[in-house]
């Protein structure tokens, strides 16, 4: 499932954001990517995108958990998540393939608001 923020003339992408992997069952959980252009980062362009994707995902498809990983020294990607109320579960060695090399991931998560138990 992707999303995507278009400029206002709606002639460029200036952000995207997806959910893969989605597993309902017992599981209910996905895995969240996104990436916003470098012209338009520090704006909020990607947590207005992120917060409305993810109320959907959660509200809309019930999912129970999103977990998202970020390479250790991308503190913008470890602040936004922080901020959205993803919690880090880990770190995860050599986890992706990124500009053709393993590189090591913090690993994080967020659970549905309205599963948590109170």
């Amino acid at each position: 499932m992707k999303f995507s923020a278009l400029s206002p003339d709606r002639k460029e992408v200036i952000a995207v954001c997806n959910f893969t992997n989605i597993v309902f069952g017992s599981f209910q959980a996905c895995n969240l990517g996104y990436s916003v252009g470098q012209k338009h980062q520090g704006k909020g362009i990607m947590m207005e995108v992120l917060n409305a994707s993810l109320s959907y995902v959660f509200d809309e498809l019930n999912l129970h958990r999103v977990m998202a990983s970020y390479i250790p020294h991308n503190i913008k990607s470890a602040i936004i998540l922080e901020k959205l109320g993803f919690e880090r579960e880990g770190l995860a060695r050599s986890y992706l393939k990124i500009a053709g090399k393993w590189q090591d991931h913090i690993l994080t998560s967020k659970i549905n608001p309205k599963h948590q138990e109170h």
